[in-house]
């Protein structure tokens, strides 16, 4: 009768608060309209209010490249500790 219980990695890591916070940032940045509703500072003759949103979509696409090698690392490191086991 003296079964150890098993051990399972936690569900919430530091890897994942990343993730997450990540994939949130675009979306923050875009629904707080009253940070970047303006036209000054121009860039090259485009309005900032234009740029800025141009700007949003390559960090959003670094930010979403960086989740996924996270999360690829995140899945690794958990096979490793599971024994094998799939989830």
């Amino acid at each position: 009768m003296s079964e150890t219980p098993e051990v399972r990695p936690p569900v919430v890591t530091p890897a994942r608060v990343v993730i997450g916070l990540c994939l949130v940032a675009p979306f923050v940045a875009m629904l707080w309209v009253g940070s970047y509703a303006k036209t000054d500072p121009a860039f090259i003759g485009i309005p900032f209010f234009y740029w800025y949103q141009m700007l949003w979509v390559l960090i959003s696409t670094a930010l979403t490249m960086l989740a996924y090698q996270l999360w690829q690392r995140d899945q690794r490191t958990r096979k490793g500790t599971d024994g094998g086991a799939a989830k």
